[in-house]
């Protein structure tokens, strides 16, 4: 077994045919099936039906391997170069939508600065796209909702914010400053669904209020609901980072306090086994820096002890 039949593998995998593989590899297509069929004949079993092109069970579990191994070898360069300071390489961060719009243009300045030859590469996507990310190795860190449930992970609290409601003005809560969750549970709102961290964090505050919040509809993404909000479609209960003081929406909408709500928790999360690479720490550290910084900027929003 060697790299060129591993990484071949992951090339069939990431383009779904062998003359696609073959193509982001530079090479011929006869190459990649010779490196696919030896490691099908040191391993014993089919990796790729060669009538659809997808990975079988066992690809795929070989390819989910193959890519750990990749990444542990961009790694190895990386702290190689470290080792005379010169850190160079690539970092890859998942951030969360709302943390984003106001964390990722400081991070990417502070880097530049700091670590100009890291090349630090930013997933925008929910909490719940990510923490897999993570988990598998695809990303070196992310920074997303908790709590996280997952025994191969660690989470540390970045920051903390305050929940609030993002009201069109012709809607009866844009009426009030400030409501409670039993106000709330009058109207249907714009929430995400049950199984994220926010939703489920939500309802448990609610059921300790003895009432229960319906929805208008449900979005698995922070940003996304609270764009429906900003154009009218109905009231979403959102974080701080969530609700910016201007936005160029086609209607016009008011910030609501809600009393009895405690704030969001946003954390870092990173895998448990295995060391980071020298890039990841530098970019771990220039995150840290950056989140102390930022968050005394930014409205209702508080920065860990």
């Amino acid at each position: 077994m060697d790299l060129r039949q591993l990484g071949a593998l992951v090339a069939v995998a990431d383009h779904r045919s062998f003359s696609a593989a073959a193509r982001s590899l530079h090479t011929v297509q006869s190459n990649v099936s010779t490196h696919i069929a030896r490691l099908e004949r040191e391993l014993g079993v089919t990796l790729v039906d060669r009538t659809t092109g997808q990975l079988t069970a066992e690809g795929e579990a070989v390819v989910s391997r193959a890519r750990r191994i990749q990444l542990e070898l961009e790694a190895l360069v990386a702290d190689v170069a470290a080792v005379n300071s010169e850190i160079t390489g690539v970092a890859r961060i998942g951030v969360i939508g709302t943390t984003a719009r106001w964390l990722v243009p400081p991070l990417l300045e502070a880097m530049a600065i700091e670590y100009p030859k890291v090349r630090v590469v930013v997933v925008d996507a929910t909490t719940t796209s990510l923490l897999p990310q993570v988990h598998s190795g695809q990303l070196d860190l992310a920074v997303l909702a908790l709590p996280v449930h997952d025994p191969d992970v660690d989470a540390d609290l970045l920051f903390e914010e305050e929940l609030l409601v993002i009201a069109p003005l012709d809607h009866p809560l844009a009426s009030e400053d400030r409501v409670t969750l039993a106000q709330l549970a009058e109207h249907d709102l714009l929430l995400e669904p049950p199984g994220t961290a926010f939703r489920d964090d939500l309802d448990a505050q609610a059921r300790e209020a003895g009432v229960t919040l319906t929805t208008k509809a449900e979005v698995d993404g922070m940003r996304l609901v609270a764009s429906l909000a900003f154009e009218g479609f109905g009231a979403a209960v959102l974080p701080a980072s969530a609700a910016p003081r201007t936005y160029a929406g086609s209607r016009p909408w008011k910030i609501v306090g809600v009393d009895g709500l405690t704030r969001r928790s946003v954390g870092l999360v990173r895998r448990r086994r295995g060391l980071p690479s020298a890039p990841a720490r530098a970019l771990t550290e220039v995150l840290r820096n950056t989140v102390a910084t930022e968050t005394a900027r930014q409205p209702g929003i508080f920065g860990a002890p």
